[in-house]
């Protein structure tokens, strides 16, 4: 897992080797992102989420991490270089727009990396880039399996759009919360094993 290195002029850095999370801020859930935020601080891996739109929590969550992780190395590394500590976890506000933060996350994205979305044509967009990608219910997607689930988008939206049928929106219970944190856990482990 990604651990914390004092560099020799004192300023703390993150092991950068593993992998990075990408997430769809704005389309998951806040029990998921919850969730996520704990395991990221927890393993101080490097993410970065990204909505049109301000997400309290993660940002909230952000600022709360910077601040233990400078209070650790208080006394260690020179006054001055403490505010050079922050979180290895980032939120970016995008302009407002159509797919405006799909558009980043697919910008900065890295082969290897991890996305988190219920976005499918984003999934779609992360795995050509060679990303993994989760659901917000624990449906884990790769180029084995995204094709199938694009062409299934894409026919309910034609028959939503010709007025077959409403497009309705299944709750998301417990037991959706409990597949993403296990998918979550599962993906976590092997990649921070590649």
């Amino acid at each position: 897992m990604s651990t914390l290195v004092i560099e020799g002029k004192g300023i703390l850095s993150y092991n950068r080797l593993m992998f990075k999370i990408y997430v769809d801020a704005d389309s998951l859930p806040e029990k998921q992102r919850s969730l996520l935020i704990r395991r990221l601080v927890k393993e101080n891996i490097v993410s970065v989420f990204a909505a049109d739109r301000p997400v309290k929590d993660v940002i909230a969550a952000i600022a709360e991490h910077t601040g233990a992780l400078r209070a650790q190395m208080k006394g260690k590394v020179p006054d001055q270089d403490l505010k050079k500590i922050k979180s290895p976890i980032s939120f970016v506000l995008v302009l407002s727009g159509l797919n405006s933060a799909d558009d980043f996350l697919v910008s900065v994205a890295e082969e290897g990396g991890l996305c988190i979305t219920h976005d499918i044509p984003l999934s779609a967009r992360m795995i050509e880039k060679g990303l993994v990608v989760i659901d917000d219910r624990g449906r884990i997607y790769d180029r084995s399996n995204i094709n199938e689930r694009l062409g299934e988008r894409n026919f309910m939206t034609e028959m939503r759009e010709n007025g077959f049928f409403e497009e309705r929106h299944k709750r998301i219970g417990n037991k959706d919360v409990e597949n993403f944190a296990n998918a979550l856990d599962k993906l976590i482990l092997k990649m921070s094993k590649q």
